[in-house]
């Protein structure tokens, strides 16, 4: 099961990046990873560095679970924060480099065969 979670996952993460290019961001990272967290997508639009969680489920597990982007919970909100403040130290950013942290949220719907996808501009965080 954890297999085909993990397949999903990175199918929801493959869609939010084609969606993200198709609005002009330019991807400049995936799957960054430190101790502290880690982060799906790391993008540039407008001289702003975005720092994007992607979150997908399926239509029926949005019916138990609720949709994609509750669970990105407080604790993992910090985690990313955290994250996202180690890559700008590591990648010498700028102190005043402008960042927001966004969320993509995917749902597929199996049965037609298609996903919608949410797009949650500046969702939290300090920037």
């Amino acid at each position: 099961m954890q297999k085909r979670n993990r397949k999903f996952g990175d199918w929801g993460e493959r869609l939010a990046e084609d969606f993200l290019r198709r609005h002009g961001y330019e991807v400049m990272d995936k799957n960054f990873q430190k101790r502290c967290g880690e982060i799906d997508i790391i993008c540039q639009k407008d001289d702003i560095l975005h720092f994007i969680e992607v979150k997908t489920r399926t239509e029926a597990s949005t019916q138990v679970f609720g949709p994609p982007e509750e669970a990105v919970t407080k604790t993992k909100q910090q985690k990313i924060i955290q994250t996202a403040i180690t890559f700008l130290a590591e990648k010498n950013y700028e102190e005043n480099k402008d960042w927001r942290i966004d969320v993509v949220s995917i749902v597929y719907y199996k049965n037609e065969h298609k996903a919608s996808i949410n797009f949650i501009q500046n969702a939290f965080g300090e920037s």
